[in-house]
């Protein structure tokens, strides 16, 4: 019986924590927050954004600067 209370005050703990953390968001937020892994491509952003109608701010990838390149030995 007490292996049962302390496996139900562990699952409720976490629910409560993850309630906690999330307390502060948005819906936007938390969609933009689902479309970051996609940001950093822009052609999977595209694709994306035509699949779920959802506009995903993508980022430039880096170019690389004169002189900076991969060293092959």
């Amino acid at each position: 019986m007490s292996e049962f209370v302390l496996n139900l005050f562990g699952v409720v703990g976490f629910w409560l924590s993850i309630e906690y953390c999330l307390k502060h968001q948005t819906r936007e937020s938390l969609d933009e927050a689902s479309l970051i892994p996609f940001a950093d491509d822009p052609e999977v952003a595209k694709r994306v954004e035509l699949a779920t109608g959802k506009t995903v701010k993508a980022v430039a990838p880096e170019e690389a600067k004169p002189g900076w390149g991969n060293i092959e030995a």
